[in-house]
């Protein structure tokens, strides 16, 4: 393999990737009766609504997946996400 299909491949795995943490999210969200817009604004205000969250909620078939809460933080962090992680972490903590 040389290295622009490599680089490539690597791109894509990571988007794909991605994608699938921003659904576990939104499908962690959906199950708690919490709006995915609402904590993604509380953890980065000064963007935009995010398009992606915005597409996965307009297409997501509902999943009977139960996302436990550290999961999706450490997922979250995985991907650098931290803001996000602690506003998720807030948001369990007032479930509890």
């Amino acid at each position: 393999m040389d290295q622009k299909t490599l680089t490539d491949y690597i791109i894509q795995k990571y988007q794909e990737d991605e994608q699938v943490m921003i659904q576990l999210f939104v499908q962690w969200c959906q199950h708690h009766e919490i709006d995915p817009f609402t904590l993604y604004q509380q953890a980065y205000p000064t963007q935009p609504i995010n398009e992606a969250i915005k597409q996965i909620v307009d297409n997501n078939e509902p999943m009977d997946l139960d996302i436990d809460s550290g999961t999706l933080i450490e997922i979250l962090q995985l991907f650098g996400n931290d803001d996000l992680a602690y506003v998720v972490s807030e948001a369990t903590n007032k479930l509890s």
